[in-house]
């Protein structure tokens, strides 16, 4: 199968492109990237497109992706390093303009789209609501909303949302994600090691959210079941009970 990766020099991306390196069901990988992606250099399947305007997608790039299976949307910036403007750009407008460019490119292939959300995101937000889960559970929304248009109707979303991302025990790729700064360095350093015992249905193991993550965007694209554990957004939303329940931990 043929699938395309963003955020691949991140944290989640590398995960994730770890698995689709190793995994025997993936012949091609293309990876939209503003820079070279180490962790693809040498590798036979994987082929890095240098992008910079994740807004637009001119027809020579789709060209290349014609014949895609599936995404993972893994580009992504915390909320604290940005501005409220461009936080929005980089988390909605950005995976929106693509899966309208690829959907119409690859239809009426059925195309998956797994968008990588974050634990705490909603579609229903109040006054409460921090402005990063309000536009992460904007994106979900748009993303189901899109599918249910006869003009993208191949689109095929699922959103995931991780909790506490940790590489503690995935050696493959620790050379690779950059350190964790500021607030999201310190939650590392302080929280990982205290929700790994006592609270484990937080954590998001690189390894195996990596893993899910590429069997969702090879999977059939249907829904799951509403009403299993953590499963919401018309069985296209999978919070991180969900992930770790398909992982088997």
């Amino acid at each position: 199968m043929h699938l395309v990766l963003t955020g691949a020099t991140g944290l989640v991306g590398s995960a994730v492109l770890h698995q689709m390196l190793v995994s025997p069901t993936v012949s091609k990988i293309s990876i939209l990237s503003r820079r070279p992606v180490t962790q693809a250099e040498g590798q036979p399947k994987a082929h890095v497109i240098i992008h910079k305007n994740y807004a637009e997608y001119p027809s020579q790039l789709l060209e290349q992706l014609k014949d895609v299976d599936g995404v993972v949307w893994a580009q992504g910036i915390s909320s604290t390093q940005v501005s409220k403007p461009e936080y929005e750009t980089i988390t909605n407008t950005y995976p929106l303009a693509f899966a309208k460019a690829l959907a119409k490119t690859t239809a009426p292939k059925p195309l998956n789209f797994i968008y990588v959300s974050g634990e705490g995101a909603t579609t229903t937000p109040s006054f409460l609501t921090q402005h990063w889960a309000r536009i992460k559970g904007m994106t979900e929304a748009s993303l189901l909303s899109l599918s249910k248009e006869s003009e993208y109707s191949n689109l095929r979303p699922i959103s995931l949302r991780p909790a506490g991302v940790d590489p503690m025990y995935h050696e493959e790729v620790k050379a690779y994600i950059p350190q964790r700064t500021g607030l999201m360095g310190a939650f590392e350093k302080a929280a990982l090691p205290v929700l790994r015992p006592l609270l484990p249905s937080m954590i998001s193991p690189t390894r195996e959210l990596g893993k899910v993550l590429v069997e969702l965007a090879c999977g059939d694209g249907a829904a799951h079941k509403e009403g299993e554990s953590g499963v919401s957004g018309e069985g296209r939303t999978l919070n991180n009970v969900a992930m770790r329940r398909i992982a088997g931990i």
